[in-house]
């Protein structure tokens, strides 16, 4: 046993864990999105405040004030993550696969290959449709590894989900 042997493993080349690939163009999705995320914020919220509020004024018990405080503290919190959440989506589609990247503290990076996936939608609720955006989901046989694109202008969600369901008709075929 030599001194190499104690020195481990080679370090690791710098940005070897960061999951978003630098050799693929990233598509980001629209900044509405933030909009459409602080409104569903918003409306939880007040359901909370208000159902806290009553409790309080009914019982005017403490806790119920603790508890209203805490919740504005951590709408307050959300508020700014989803700023830079909405910011961390993004795709790129490549010639086999579809890259969906998201996260801030826990990164996440899907890669769908063309030839697994089965079905593709594109849906928009009511506030996405107030802000002309709709989200495309990817659905393969693993369930665990469907994969979503929020935030699109609903003309390319329609075109991703036309070009994805015709690659992946394409590779489905030459398997």
């Amino acid at each position: 046993m030599n001194g190499d042997d104690l020195a481990g493993p080679p370090p690791a080349p710098a940005g070897a864990l960061e999951p978003w690939p630098d050799t693929v163009r990233w598509q980001p999705i629209s900044h509405d999105l933030i909009w459409v995320e602080l409104i569903r914020l918003g409306l939880l919220l007040a359901v909370l405040l208000v159902g806290l509020g009553l409790g309080w004024a009914f019982s005017g018990h403490w806790l119920f004030g603790a508890a209203l405080g805490a919740v504005a503290l951590l709408a307050g919190w959300r508020a700014l993550t989803i700023v830079r959440a909405v910011s961390a989506w993004g795709y790129a589609e490549r010639e086999q696969d579809l890259l969906v990247r998201h996260g801030l503290l826990v990164r996440r990076l899907s890669i769908v290959p063309y030839s697994r996936m089965q079905f593709v939608d594109v849906s928009a609720g009511p506030l996405e449709r107030a802000f002309d955006l709709a989200t495309v989901q990817l659905h393969t046989a693993a369930a665990a590894s469907d994969a979503r694109v929020p935030g699109l202008r609903p003309a390319e969600a329609s075109r991703l989900r036309d070009r994805l369901t015709a690659l992946g008709e394409d590779r489905a075929e030459g398997l």
